[in-house]
């Protein structure tokens, strides 16, 4: 667990490339069920993960997705592709289309710097 607070949970989904997922604390089946609250959380997350994942690998593009359709539970991935993953340009859950993919830059202290920003240690960008 990346992050939790009353409304939405952050949490890392292990990959190749840097892959989170935000979760509402309430079961919810559709966005349309979330409060106001829980989807204004929901999206200040998104912006702000966004942002920290292009600042600090760079990469070719940001994915956003909420599908549900294994998990009936509104939740949201946000993952950093590039050009060369072992997976581009088809989606993570796709066809592989290469071996041997290495991120640019190190996960651990970018999971540090969201850690710290979400629990209000950081300003926010």
């Amino acid at each position: 667990m990346l992050y939790s607070d009353s409304l939405i949970s952050i949490e890392l989904h292990e990959s190749s490339v840097p892959w989170l997922k935000i979760f509402t604390q309430t079961p919810r089946k559709e966005f349309s069920e979330c409060t106001a609250e829980e989807k204004k959380a929901i999206w200040d997350a998104l912006d702000r993960i966004e942002k920290a994942m292009l600042a600090y690998f760079t990469p070719d593009k940001i994915n956003i997705a909420s599908f549900g359709n294994m998990l009936p539970r509104v939740h949201w991935h946000i993952m950093a592709r590039f050009r060369n993953d072992d997976y581009f340009p088809e989606p993570m859950w796709g066809v592989k289309q290469r071996e041997g993919f290495v991120l640019p830059a190190p996960m651990e202290p970018f999971l540090e710097r969201l850690k710290e920003e979400f629990s209000g240690r950081r300003a926010a960008d």
